[in-house]
């Protein structure tokens, strides 16, 4: 089977199978070689590797992929592939194709099974629509990742990598940093795929971290808090913990924070009772959280 990175292939893959782009699975495929290559070599991809890549589409990086892992467990939602997958993947014995939504697969069993429980490499072009609850759900059921590379919304990978005091700063940036070192390794113009989205892409990878960056009692605590900070940004720190619409919750229960307690805490870290959330780093939230 030819490679299919490019318009002509991918074209004719489609009109043979009478597939139809669906809406509302995001459905954008890479019609660009360059960018093909640049992201297996981005995701420094070994023969020992096991990836699980979501969304292969109709398999056009997987096919780069599966000359250089061990082996990988594509996630495809839309059974309409299947069949195109099965053509398209049929001289790689080392691909399963799997029908299912990765929001609903549980991929710690699926690491089990295809790699005995060791670190796994996520690759995928992410659908813009569930990106955020795809990576997170990723960190959050603590899967055994070495790293995610990933295609996502330009804008996504630009929150991802931000920084205290920048305007795209937010939940994401900090809920990511938490757990891997995000790098931005190349923007991708909407002319790469079939059809053209709307907005820019960006490759980004999320090197997950052996150890945590920061130590904190309370996890679950510590993104409430950061939830409340940026629910309302422009508020000081102080007024949106306190105006909270949710009690933040802990082993004994639901705790409702003061105006009074979150200015104290401040004083006691050396900040400022006007202070905003979006000016705090990861490790002054966590000793903010500890405080508490």
């Amino acid at each position: 089977m030819a490679y299919l990175g490019t318009p002509a292939a991918t074209a004719d893959i489609i009109r043979k199978y009478g597939f139809n782009f669906q809406k509302k699975f995001g459905q954008n495929f890479l019609v660009d070689a360059n960018i093909l290559n640049k992201i297996v070599d981005s995701a420094d991809i070994q023969k020992d590797d096991c990836i699980i890549e979501i969304g292969p589409g109709i398999g056009t990086l997987t096919q780069y992929l599966a000359e250089r892992a061990g082996q990988v467990a594509a996630v495809e939602i839309d059974k309409n592939l299947i069949p195109i997958l099965e053509e398209t993947l049929s001289g790689y014995k080392n691909v399963t194709v799997i029908n299912e939504d990765i929001l609903k697969t549980d991929i710690n069993k699926l690491a089990e099974e295809r790699n005995q429980g060791k670190p796994v490499k996520v690759i995928a072009n992410l659908p813009y629509y569930i990106t955020t609850s795809i990576i997170m759900g990723l960190f959050e059921s603590h899967v055994p990742l070495s790293s995610i590379t990933v295609m996502v919304q330009k804008e996504v990978a630009d929150r991802m990598q931000s920084g205290p005091g920048s305007k795209d700063y937010g939940v994401l940036s900090l809920a990511v940093q938490y757990y891997a070192r995000p790098e931005i390794l190349m923007n991708v113009s909407p002319s790469c795929f079939m059809p053209k989205p709307k907005v820019g892409s960006a490759v980004i990878r999320l090197v997950k971290y052996k150890e945590l960056p920061v130590k904190v009692e309370n996890e679950r605590k510590l993104f409430a808090i950061i939830r409340a900070a940026f629910n309302q940004r422009r508020k000081t720190l102080a007024n949106a913990l306190a105006n909270a619409s949710y009690a933040l919750e802990d082993e004994k229960g639901t705790v409702k924070i003061t105006r009074q307690q979150v200015c104290d805490a401040l004083d006691q870290m050396g900040l400022s009772q006007t202070i905003r959330g979006e000016a705090l780093t990861l490790q002054q939230f966590a000793s903010l959280c500890d405080i508490f």
